[in-house]
């Protein structure tokens, strides 16, 4: 009996032990197994998750689709038709002279071409063979819901013509008036860069750039700030020849206020305002926009030679934009009109100047490109 039972306990003991040798030969080689890269499975990708610059740039786009059908194409191009306009009105305190110059309204023609936000385009003057003297214009625009960016470059010819002058009390100055005046020559340069607050529900793009459509009449407040700079040169001998040649017998010269050579203006402002989208006919679109812009002023020139310094000056005043448009959009195909008019105040006891200029413009366009999930959506 005894034999019986210390054979169970060896039996016992041995596969306990024979376990324990096995284990021992094999973790090694477990251990190896396991950290070998060719036997691990590979673990399972993370979704994705969007940074904070790509869910900022997606949210500029997001709208209600309940008042906004977003854009479906990816391109588009355009012919546009533009009359531009720029009235510079120069005052000086000393005699209370007065000057206003502005050119003929001329039409320009050019083509545009749009890529999801990027809408650029280039127009030059028709009907003007001396290429010299040929206005021209660029621009460029960024539009989102919420955001919208406007970049600018004109460059004036030297066609400008006197449309009011006051030389004074009791002087008759209609003479000088529809004048041709060459000796003046002026540009600008800027930026605007505006917030749409109701961007979700009102579409500032579906006026002014087609790139979505305004299904429900709609409006929103607006704020901004913008950059500008404008330069004016002035031949101020020229132009006291002309009062000479004009004034007959009269003798009545410039007050040394309108005697400069150049003026360089550079603006810096505050807007707000308020914009609305009316539909007032399927597919039909009029759109209006106001901005009152609170403008820091600096603006630096060269005066006639017998004085000893420029002048210089510092001035904060009220500007204004306002915008118009028509638009029919079919989605495929848009045609309409706009206007924009900028107003920029300057405003010194001894000089002073106003400048108004814009443009008038009417426009054809097609869009191409579909969008992927658009493409589903017709299958």
């Amino acid at each position: 009996m005894l034999e019986t039972v210390g054979h169970r306990l060896l039996s016992h003991l041995v596969r306990r032990t024979s376990w324990l040798v096995v284990l021992f030969v094999l973790l090694p080689f477990s251990a190896s197994a396991l950290e070998s890269p060719d036997t691990v499975p590979e673990a399972q990708p993370e979704p994705r998750k969007l940074n904070a610059v790509r869910k900022t740039v997606r949210g500029f786009d997001r709208l209600n689709s309940d008042f906004i059908e977003p854009q479906h194409y990816v391109f588009t191009a355009m012919l546009q038709f533009t009359h531009t306009y720029d009235i510079y009105t120069l005052r000086s305190a000393g005699r209370n002279q007065s000057m206003t110059f502005a050119p003929d309204m001329n039409l320009k023609v050019g083509p545009y071409f749009g890529w999801k936000w990027f809408f650029a385009g280039y127009t030059f003057e028709i009907g003007n063979v001396n290429l010299s003297s040929i206005k021209q214009e660029l621009d460029l625009s960024i539009y989102s819901s919420q955001i919208g960016i406007d970049l600018f470059y004109r460059r004036t010819g030297n066609d400008y013509k006197l449309r009011d002058a006051r030389l004074g009390s009791g002087i008759d100055a209609s003479p000088l008036e529809g004048q041709k005046f060459g000796g003046l020559k002026a540009g600008i340069t800027g930026v605007n860069v505006y917030y749409i607050f109701n961007h979700g529900r009102f579409s500032y793009p579906a006026a002014f750039s087609q790139s979505t459509i305004q299904k429900v009449s709609c409006g929103s407040w607006m704020a901004g700030v913008g950059y500008t700079k404008n330069s004016l040169s002035l031949d101020y001998n020229s132009l006291q020849r002309l009062v000479d040649e004009r004034m007959g017998n009269q003798t009545v010269p410039l007050d040394s206020g309108l005697m400069f050579s150049g003026v360089r203006y550079h603006n810096f402002n505050v807007s707000g305002g308020y914009a609305y989208n009316w539909v007032f006919k399927k597919g039909w679109l009029f759109a209006a926009s106001l901005q009152a812009a609170l403008a820091y002023k600096k603006s630096s020139g060269d005066v006639a030679v017998n004085e000893r310094e420029g002048f210089n000056f510092e001035n904060v005043s009220l500007d204004g934009i306002g915008r118009f448009g028509l638009v029919y959009n079919t989605m495929r195909w848009y045609a309409g009109a706009s206007v924009i008019v900028h107003m920029n105040n300057y405003h010194k006891s001894r000089f002073s100047t106003n400048n108004i200029f814009g443009s008038m413009n009417m426009y054809v366009g097609y869009n191409f490109g579909l969008k992927k999930k658009y493409r589903r959506a017709t299958r």
